[in-house]
């Protein structure tokens, strides 16, 4: 596969990612090796590096665990059709994670959603007003905006990741099931939607862990919307069409600039190509075979 890698920057304190036992975690410790993070889950997990405790009911171990890492990434959260879980979490978390940031004296980024822009379309860039159209999104939006208060009052900044679809693990290529239909509209396209492949996404995280400074909001995705046909086309996934209600929405891309633009000086983000993809979660596929809620 074409993918590049980029080099990952071994950090003199390495950063805590919480919630690393769910998709988006394991496809980092994958990618980047056990030794390169401290890695929460609430229950036991295969493999070195990992520490065991719930950031919401037992503060003082996120406290202890944060005091030997330089920063704090937070994947943790609940995920919608996924073993379901409080949405309120969502916030909690995010708050519990910048708490713990101010006592290491060290950032914080949060992984939040496109969700969060709801039925706005693009191109979508951070200075756009949250418009949330579900409580996947209502819930992030909160996140994003009380992590943010709080960063500012205790002296921590923050980072907010608004992560697009990650290929593989999203409803067209990780929700197939045979008999999958999909809108067409009337120029024949399927929706096009803003991706990222997994070992990419892993990557960019990597890098961004290693930048000096990064800014308050940050789309993350691939240059380039993705038409979720062609997608399903590159993963040899069969599917069928029905018009598309006139509520559907064509396209919803990511505006990637501020992204790529701080990605610079440790990775080329390379456009979005369907076949990259899968070939991505093809091979990280079976390293998610054991994964667990985090």
């Amino acid at each position: 596969m074409s993918h590049v890698r980029a080099p990952f920057r071994i950090l003199s304190r390495p950063p805590l990612v919480l919630g690393a036992s769910g998709r988006i975690g394991r496809a980092l410790r994958h990618r980047l090796g056990a030794d390169a993070a401290l890695w929460q889950a609430r229950r036991a997990q295969a493999g070195a590096g990992w520490c065991l405790f719930d950031p919401l009911s037992d503060p003082e171990a996120l406290t202890a665990a944060a005091g030997a890492a330089g920063q704090i990434l937070c994947l943790a959260g609940p995920v919608p059709g996924r073993g379901g879980g409080d949405l309120r979490d969502t916030i909690a978390l995010g708050e519990a994670a910048v708490r713990a940031g101010a006592a290491l004296g060290g950032r914080v980024l949060l992984a939040s959603s496109a969700a969060i822009y709801g039925a706005q379309t693009g191109p979508l860039h951070e200075d756009l007003a949250p418009r949330p159209a579900n409580a996947y999104g209502q819930a992030k939006a909160e996140m994003e905006a009380r992590a943010q208060d709080l960063g500012r009052e205790l002296g921590v900044a923050v980072c907010c990741l608004r992560v697009g679809n990650v290929a593989g693990f999203d409803a067209i290529l990780g929700g197939w099931r045979p008999g999958f239909r999909l809108d067409q509209f009337a120029d024949g396209r399927t929706p096009r939607r803003s991706y990222i492949g997994a070992l990419t996404l892993a990557d960019v995280l990597g890098a961004l862990l290693a930048l000096p400074e990064l800014p308050p909001m940050l789309n993350i995705a691939q240059p380039g919307p993705v038409e979720m046909g062609a997608l399903l086309r590159a993963a040899g996934r069969d599917y069928a069409t029905a018009p598309a209600p006139e509520t559907a929405i064509a396209e919803v891309a990511l505006d990637v600039s501020r992204l790529t633009g701080f990605l610079a000086p440790e990775l080329a983000l390379p456009a979005a190509d369907p076949a990259v993809m899968w070939a991505e979660f093809a091979q990280l596929e079976p390293h998610m075979k054991d994964e667990t809620a985090p």
